[in-house]
């Protein structure tokens, strides 16, 4: 079966400097719940160190030539904690993380947080991880930058554990314990899904066959998303994987008319390619008028157009 296409945006859950009122964050949420758009992503930093020209550096997981959006001490809210603030606000519209630095968390109160906000908003919760690219934001936690990987996979095999078995258990070089109840369950069979960034590389690739409901794509493979949906299911294939019921984010570039404003059929003549290329969750970013009703106005021309493509 075809996974339904998907529109989600990101929600600026940061800014170079704190702006001391964030409600125009609540007010875009309720406005993109009105609207029909699909998903909203929310982004992640725990601390930042002083050495931002890393995340330029793939070397370090960063993204090729990529700048960070704010300095060392822009103001960043955290995603889990503002998603169940916003859950509290909307009825419809899900909410994701693109990415939780979830090795950054204890495993067993990420796991009991997400339960929380999946139960309370009936569903509508996804997380996507990635082992992140800041050394001194691990080291800050006590944790090892060079071992991020293993520790974002432990994290998510605790939690997807105390999320599945009725009674948990658990045996790993980092921790063991047994006979463990965490109730309640997420609302969601099996459990919040787990949506894993990273390039086609062999360890991104293994996290993502073992554990991942969906794929954000990162680096060369997201510029290249097309090429990139291949090479992953092939990957994903030679794991023994079958990729057919894998999500894959992809981004929609807005095209802008000659007055600045959104070209509506300029911007979804992609959806088609992308779509038949396996995209399902079409990422684009978006701001509108202040005004609450034309701003819900705006995103639900947005979304008719997104649907009318064909997604």
């Amino acid at each position: 079966m075809t996974t339904p296409a998907q529109l989600s945006t990101g929600l600026r859950t940061f800014a170079a400097e704190d702006p001391g009122d964030w409600s125009s964050l609540v007010a875009f949420a309720r406005a993109a719940d009105d609207a029909g758009v699909d998903r909203l992503v929310l982004s992640d930093h725990v601390v930042f160190g002083e050495n931002l020209e890393a995340y330029g550096d793939p070397a370090n997981g960063g993204s090729r030539g990529g700048k960070q959006p704010t300095g060392p001490d822009g103001a960043w809210l955290d995603p889990i904690t503002t998603i169940a603030h916003l859950t509290a606000v909307t009825s419809r519209v899900r909410f994701g993380t693109n990415i939780l630095i979830a090795a950054l968390r204890r495993p067993v109160v990420l796991a009991k947080m997400a339960a929380t906000i999946d139960v309370l908003s009936n569903g509508r919760l996804d997380i996507g991880v990635g082992v992140g690219w800041q050394r001194e934001e691990y080291e800050a936690a006590g944790l090892s930058f060079e071992g991020r990987g293993r520790l974002l996979n432990h994290t998510i095999e605790v939690c997807q554990a105390l999320w599945r078995d009725q009674t948990a258990s658990y045996e790993s070089g980092e921790l063991s314990f047994s006979h463990i109840h965490q109730m309640p369950k997420p609302r969601q069979p099996g459990g919040v899904p787990i949506w894993v960034s990273g390039t086609v590389n062999a360890r991104s690739m293994e996290r993502l066959a073992a554990y991942g409901s969906g794929w954000i794509p990162w680096g060369d493979d997201a510029a290249d998303v097309v090429g990139g949906i291949a090479r992953m299911r092939a990957a994903l294939s030679d794991l023994g994987r079958d990729p057919a019921g894998v999500g894959v984010v992809g981004t929609l570039t807005p095209v802008r008319q000659d007055d600045n404003r959104l070209d509506l059929p300029g911007t979804m003549a992609a959806v088609p390619r992308l779509r038949e290329a396996g995209v399902t969750d079409f990422r684009i970013a978006l701001a509108g008028p202040s005004e609450p009703a034309a701003l819900t106005e705006y995103l639900g021309e947005v979304v008719a157009a997104f649907r009318s493509a064909g997604a």
